[in-house]
């Protein structure tokens, strides 16, 4: 069975449209028909309905669709494989990351790896990480920077960092405030105050669909409350100039605290300990991990060792 025949009933399966399938395929349309056609045929099932402004895939073509997925991304990774071999670290390397945790995490790495690998492309995927653990999981990214937990086990996960959680409140006292931010201590250990103290307050979450957002839900429920929710959003900055306008509280990881903060008119008080959130790289465990993923994952662990960490 010619490969291309897989790609054709994807296309077609993805779009809902013969037409649509055919343009993105750059062949004709009528060409596309006749192939697809001849396939049943041959196969003796029908794996579309033609149906009047749709395509609906028959359940034979759900199978046909499953099967064909995988028949393709084996072939790729083949592919992806020889040409390791043949060239090197080399081609392309798409890497998936919330937009903070990328902004801050990924320039100095991806400073090293260009200037390591100067003939790598790199693509950077930004999304929630519900989404970019279904692209890690079907292959479409290459490496992902994830919070944990992270419960697909079709993925693997090998541990960045793991780092303290902040409360952010207003500079100044606000009247929905029963503590007064002025009086909260600089040190951790000079800490009388547990999030439960803030429990009355309204606060800036990150919208469903963010793996940060479930780390600190879990912190609310480890306190005993649920939190009232003024605003969602899906950035951590956004979240911050909300509190620096006396809208709420956030909490923050701490790579995302501002070194001005005091004249941008927010606080921090770190929280305990145990309050804390973990990233990871994460891939498929049935894809193959190419040479490009790997050397970037090396140049982390690299530049932790410098660092200390």
């Amino acid at each position: 069975m010619d490969m291309r025949l897989f790609e054709y009933v994807l296309e077609i399966y993805k779009t809902k449209s013969f037409t649509k399938a055919a343009f993105n395929l750059h062949i004709a349309q009528p060409s596309l028909s006749k192939q697809i056609s001849k396939l049943e045929k041959e196969l003796g099932v029908r794996l579309f309905n033609r149906n009047p402004g749709a395509v609906e895939p028959t359940p034979t073509g759900i199978y046909f669709v499953e099967k064909g997925e995988k028949i393709l991304q084996m072939r790729n990774d083949l592919e992806r494989g020889i040409l390791d071999r043949k060239d090197g670290i080399s081609g392309e390397l798409k890497i998936g990351s919330t937009a903070i945790t990328g902004g801050r995490l990924l320039p100095p790495l991806l400073r090293i790896y260009n200037k390591l690998y100067p003939k790598v492309t790199i693509q950077l995927i930004e999304a929630s990480t519900t989404e970019l653990i279904d692209l890690t999981g079907r292959g479409l990214v290459d490496i992902s920077i994830l919070s944990l937990p992270i419960e697909d086990p079709a993925l693997e996960v090998k541990t960045i960092l793991t780092e303290p959680l902040y409360l952010v409140l207003p500079k100044e006292q606000k009247q929905w405030m029963s503590v007064d931010p002025s009086f909260l201590p600089n040190h951790l250990n000079q800490n009388p105050y547990t999030l439960k103290h803030f429990s009355n307050c309204p606060f800036i979450l990150l919208k469903q669909g963010y793996g940060f957002r479930r780390t600190v839900f879990e912190l609310f429920a480890r306190e005993g409350f649920e939190p009232y929710i003024a605003y969602e959003t899906s950035s951590i900055e956004t979240a911050q100039s909300f509190v620096e306008n006396g809208l709420g509280l956030t909490i923050v990881p701490e790579m995302v605290i501002r070194n001005d903060a005091t004249k941008q008119g927010i606080s921090y008080l770190q929280l305990d300990a145990n309050s804390t959130r973990t990233l990871a790289f994460t891939y498929s465990k049935n894809r193959y991990l190419s040479m490009n993923a790997k050397a970037f994952m090396e140049i982390y662990q690299l530049e932790s060792k410098k660092k200390g960490q």
